[in-house]
């Protein structure tokens, strides 16, 4: 849930960190089970690699089918009107389309949801967060993060529980997913069937893959493959930060010889002139606390970008077409207000926000090519869809 959520306040990343420690002591009394779930098939798109899967949460269908009922059941917020879906909406690829996320309490979040689009690909988790590194670790956040209240579950882990129990789905469905578990109902095991489920939403059946990957040269335009040549041209530098299979620069998979995780200042605000950014969004210094990594934020994924509007960690940049702009001008001019500065002249910005010049035509290009990695199959697709609405049950 979440977003892959935005960065941690300070309570919050404490929160996290003993969570951290929990999960990795393996949490409940678990025991193993001589009966065996059944596998998980990854159906992954072609050319995709297979995911990473933590040791001490291996995958399995009943998992993620108890994983998707739990993510978008409401009684996992304190006050039963949020679930994870509240702020991860299909239809937009798990955003929200809000500018910045609302809580369950009402609590504005300083930073916009994530997309959850292949979201088992990343590195790090939330846009500025390097101690999350893994959907369990960053899944506990909006369920018990306190600075912003997001689902509200803190101090109320007791009442969660009870209120699952209560569920008539939930007892065999929690047997299924935890074989062997004398004690399913806990928290743990709901953090790891909802990270489950999440790792399972990979895209990859847009027209450009089509295009790209299954040899079909008519499924995008012609203007949407000048675009591409655009995009992947050092002129525009876009792919250095949005390469690969993902259209990101933090990811890792099986195989993987190396993981990478990068943030990036790109000249959004420039505040005093040596780089300030907002300070409720100071990017990944809130964490470090160095200097240097003030307004770094990761690189997300551009994959069905074009449905999840508004951009950038606080949705400041409403269209595709002010986000060209921004980079075609190596950063943001703000002339008014108290975040009034001249972004590409930030100390901090990033060596490969250095701007350049973009004709109408060309913008319309590389716009039509961003529309193009919209996979309308994932966005409506019945494996990741409300299962309480269709009236699921085993």
């Amino acid at each position: 849930m979440k977003r892959a959520l935005p960065a941690l306040p300070a309570l919050a990343t404490a929160f996290a960190a003993s969570a951290v420690a929990w999960l990795g002591c393996g949490g409940s009394s678990s025991s193993p089970s001589d009966s065996k779930p059944k596998e998980y098939e990854w159906k992954l798109p072609q050319g995709f690699p297979v995911p990473k899967v933590p040791e001490d949460n291996p995958m399995s269908q009943d998992k993620v089918d108890l994983g998707r009922h739990l993510f978008y059941d409401t009684r996992l917020s304190g006050n039963g009107t949020y679930s994870c879906s509240s702020c991860h909406v299909q239809e937009k690829a798990f955003t929200d389309g809000r500018r910045r996320a609302l809580g369950s309490t009402n609590e504005t979040h300083p930073r916009g949801s994530m997309s959850l689009t292949n979201v088992a690909y990343a590195t790090t988790l939330a846009w500025a967060n390097d101690l999350l590194t893994s959907l369990e670790k960053q899944t506990m956040v909006p369920m018990f993060g306190e600075t912003p209240v997001e689902l509200g579950l803190a101090g109320q882990e007791a009442q969660m529980l009870e209120r699952l129990r209560a569920e008539p789905y939930y007892p065999a469905a929690f047997a299924r997913a935890f074989p062997g578990d004398p004690e399913p109902f806990t928290t743990q095991r709901v953090v790891q069937a909802i990270s489950a489920f999440e790792r399972t939403m990979i895209s990859g059946q847009s027209p450009y893959d089509r295009f790209a990957f299954q040899g079909d040269k008519n499924a995008i335009s012609e203007s949407a493959k000048r675009g591409r040549d655009l995009f992947f041209s050092e002129t525009l530098e876009c792919f250095h930060c949005h390469g690969n299979f993902n259209f990101s620069d933090s990811i890792s998979h099986s195989g993987s010889a190396f993981t990478e995780t990068m943030f990036h200042n790109t000249g959004l605000y420039n505040i005093d002139g040596k780089g300030a950014f907002p300070p409720d969004n100071v990017g990944l210094m809130e964490i470090s606390h160095k200097d240097s990594d003030m307004g770094r934020f990761k690189a997300p994924t551009l994959r069905n970008i074009a449905v999840t509007a508004p951009y950038m960690h606080d949705g400041s940049v409403s269209t595709l077409e002010e986000a060209l702009d921004h980079y075609a001008a190596a950063g943001r001019t703000i002339t008014t207000g108290p975040y009034a500065g001249n972004g590409s002249k930030s100390p901090l910005k990033s060596d490969l926000v250095v701007g350049f010049v973009i004709t109408a035509e060309q913008k319309a290009d590389v716009i039509h090519f961003l529309e193009s990695l919209t996979d309308t199959e994932f966005l409506h697709d019945p494996r990741f869809s409300n299962p309480w609405t269709a009236g699921e049950r085993p």
